[in-house]
């Protein structure tokens, strides 16, 4: 089985998610749309896609489109998830899923209604040291598990002020404000990607920014936001606890590595920092850096990555780690460019398999809704100065 699909915001990374739709065997015609007319129609022309359309909204009424991958601003999934679903289409949504408790529940219940495929590409869910981490705990090497940290460290000198002005336009510094703690998902979908919990409770703090250049600015955000960093510490079900940290204004190369992970057992442990990873048990410490190093697929000089800051290029040049099992996808992503780790393979391939096969996606929507909304709680928390406040739960994916 084939099927089609349309891109929804021709924007940094959708191209690069173009590419790998229209090469894998499961997908036919991959379509693009935008805002800016003029993108949807260079990236088409530049890949060779089967179209453009004039609005989503065109793109959701022609029979000639199966399904959607929306990569648009961030704040916008929710809604754009709704219509997709709402008009019989499967959705693939960047991160995060939504916003608000209100539209996570609303999208798992159109996704019970309709039966139609939903997945958040989180890329975390494949960052190595999820993954290896999730080997690990599945063979019991940890022992019991009962702590762990996920960070998403991402100053906004490395790169994000070119990314928001790119996305944002001349309002970029409204948008730019974004609040740390409702793009969560990188830094709890890679714990809760290898400890297979969901998050009870939360305390956060947020650090109010001081750069005084008009971003994280209560006037000018359109969120009412002034926090740069935020910290959040919570509970798991079953006993334990994890930590997540989303830093903006911090002194980190994140152009080097942006996420990353510990895990703590009642046998070993597990640490990743900026440039080495560790395992170690009761008799000592072994480097495993090398296992979970994503090799090169493109140069990060490569004409296509022009438009991109410098400092963001390592995100779309990633491939592979050793931990990685490409034995399950196509040989068409042999030689292909992938990004995030080596994430972005395995993405496309398990939503395209999801939808030709009407199965389960791996970040389905009530994965999505444990990764997104630990967040969004997380948030509020903060807002009201760190109080401890109770995480609502959709249960499991149905079987």
């Amino acid at each position: 089985m084939t099927f089609s699909i349309g891109i929804v915001g021709a924007g940094q990374f959708s191209g690069q998610f173009a590419t790998l739709f229209q090469a894998h065997p499961g997908v036919n015609d991959v379509y693009v749309t935008d805002l800016l007319p003029e993108r949807a129609e260079q990236l088409a022309s530049a890949q060779g896609l089967a179209g453009t359309f004039p609005s989503y909204q065109a793109m959701l009424e022609s029979e000639d489109v199966d399904a959607v991958a929306i990569f648009t601003q961030r704040w916008t999934h929710g809604p754009l998830v709704l219509q997709g679903l709402g008009a019989g289409k499967h959705v693939y949504s960047a991160v995060p899923m939504a916003i608000s408790t209100e539209e996570i529940a609303a999208i798992i219940d159109a996704v019970k209604a309709t039966g139609l495929t939903y997945m958040m590409g989180e890329t975390s869910e494949y960052n190595p040291a999820t993954v290896h981490a999730r080997n690990q705990i599945a063979e019991g090497a940890f022992g019991r598990l009962f702590y762990a940290e996920g960070d998403y460290v991402h100053d906004m000198d490395l790169g994000f002020y070119e990314a928001y002005q790119y996305s944002g336009g001349e309002n970029w510094k409204a948008t730019a404000s974004y609040p740390p703690l409702l793009y969560p998902t990188h830094a709890v979908g890679g714990v809760l990607g290898a400890w297979r919990t969901h998050a009870v409770s939360v305390s956060a703090i947020g650090v109010v920014d001081d750069r005084g250049d008009g971003v994280f600015d209560k006037e000018v955000s359109q969120f009412g936001n002034d926090f740069s960093n935020a910290t959040a510490l919570f509970e798991v079900a079953g006993g334990g606890s994890f930590r997540t940290n989303e830093f903006r204004r911090v002194g980190y190369p994140s152009h080097i590595r942006e996420s990353r992970f510990r895990f703590f057992g009642t046998e070993a442990s597990m640490e990743q920092l900026a440039t080495v990873a560790l395992w170690q048990d009761k008799q000592g410490v072994k480097d495993i850096s090398e296992l979970l190093e994503p090799k090169p697929t493109m140069s990060p000089d490569d004409p296509s990555l022009q438009h991109i800051a410098p400092e963001l290029r390592a995100a779309f040049t990633s491939g592979s780690a050793p931990v990685h099992d490409r034995a399950r996808l196509p040989r068409e992503f042999d030689n292909l460019h992938n990004g995030h780790e080596g994430s972005h393979h395995f993405l496309v391939d398990d939503f395209v398999t999801a939808v030709n096969t009407r199965t389960l996606p791996s970040v389905n929507a009530w994965v999505a809704a444990r990764y997104t909304l630990p967040g969004i709680i997380a948030h509020e928390s903060a807002r009201q100065g760190g109080v401890r406040l109770e995480i609502p739960d959709f249960g499991d994916a149905p079987l």
